[in-house]
């Protein structure tokens, strides 16, 4: 089985690679003391049905005792930046103490002064490529864009972005957010442009608003935000969604309606999260325990059982310290070795075209 994982660990970019660990370490018990003195942590955009994050926050209140107050599970990466901003000087439920959004929106928000730094105690073991030096923000894990599809509708089921063209899928097909905040609707859509053969971020960017222009003017396109239970409903029968909501969602519907989820043939784009404490936050100590539980390794397999791949996963399965039966419900490691890791420069370029060219390219108001 280790060969499967190995195989899966050589399809990615330097953005996951190996590195050495100290991840033994533990939170100090004067920080546990603070956080339980905070009594509460304030979240933002953390559906249950996300990456596992139902079980996370749940064995998070279990260790430590505090109180979660989870607010908008529904918001984009965007969004959550925008409620720091909005609650700078609010101590109040409304201010979020963290946020998890899409590898771009970390160095931005900590040029614009958002993000309180802080290196939790694994911290030599997340990979110099998917953390800033400071400690400002750091990945979490990463997923591919996939084709999410309910097969009692969807009998012939697409392979690849082309595909979503065709004249069977009219009235169909969504991305799972809104492409002017979210980031996982931002990189379906330069996935999109990757798959036409373009390398220029930007122009990939463009390539793929191009696409969904073509998509939207066809009928395919649904102005909707493809959800779990859009998809069982019928009404967003092909979801455009990170692999890990899609499986998730395929698990949760227990076949009823049975789900399908596609990795396509081309524009395989790989994301990566990452996490990050306001510098505003109100329960600062809080934050801190939070990011330690997160990054330490329960927190870590919490992500990999939602079939999120966490960023220390090869830090783990070096150490033969995921479970086989996890191992064994992943998908297979073929489908990824065509994944694209942009960088952050890529990321940049594809997301200012994407978030800004929307409305006037594409014309679909998605909500």
């Amino acid at each position: 089985m280790l060969n499967k994982t190995q195989r899966l660990l050589s399809a990615t970019t330097a953005i996951v690679m190996a590195s050495a660990s100290l991840a033994a370490a533990e939170p100090s018990a004067d920080l546990i003391a603070a956080a339980k003195k905070e009594g509460t942590l304030t979240t933002i955009a953390l559906p249950h049905d996300w990456c596992g994050y139902g079980d996370v926050i749940a064995g998070f209140k279990a260790k430590y005792g505090l109180e979660i107050n989870e607010l908008n599970p529904d918001a984009g990466s965007g969004d959550e930046v925008e409620a720091i901003k909005a609650n700078k000087g609010n101590k109040g439920p409304q201010a979020p103490d963290v946020i998890d959004v899409g590898l771009s929106f970390g160095p931005t928000a900590k040029a614009e002064g958002l993000l309180m730094p802080y290196k939790v105690s694994t911290w030599d073991s997340i990979p110099d490529s998917a953390k800033d030096p400071e400690g400002h923000w750091y990945g979490d894990y990463y997923g591919v864009l996939s084709f999410v599809v309910n097969t009692d509708i969807v009998k012939n089921v697409p392979t690849d972005w082309a595909d979503l063209k065709k004249s069977e899928y009219a009235n169909t097909v969504a991305l799972a957010g809104d492409p002017r905040a979210s980031n996982q609707a931002v990189q379906a859509v330069y996935a999109a442009g990757i798959a036409t053969g373009e390398k220029d971020a930007a122009k990939a960017g463009e390539a793929g608003l191009a696409y969904f222009g073509e998509l939207n003017k066809a009928g395919n396109l649904v102005p909707v935000i493809g959800k779990s239970a859009s998809l069982a409903q019928g009404s967003t029968p092909i979801v455009v969604a990170w692999d890990y909501n899609g499986l998730s969602w395929r698990d949760t519907l227990k076949g009823n309606p049975p789900v399908e989820v596609i990795v396509p043939k081309s524009g395989v784009v790989a994301g990566v999260y990452v996490q990050a404490i306001s510098a505003f936050a109100p329960h600062p100590n809080a934050a801190k325990l939070w990011m330690e539980y997160l990054y330490s390794d329960e927190g870590q397999l919490g992500w990999l059982k939602g079939y999120c791949h966490p960023i220390r996963f090869n830090d783990l399965a070096s150490k033969g310290k995921v479970p086989k039966d996890l191992l064994d419900k992943l998908p297979p490691a073929e489908g990824y070795a065509k994944a694209v890791f942009p960088t952050l420069e890529q990321q940049d370029k594809g997301k200012a075209a994407i978030t800004t060219k929307w409305d006037s390219v594409v014309g679909a108001n998605v909500k």
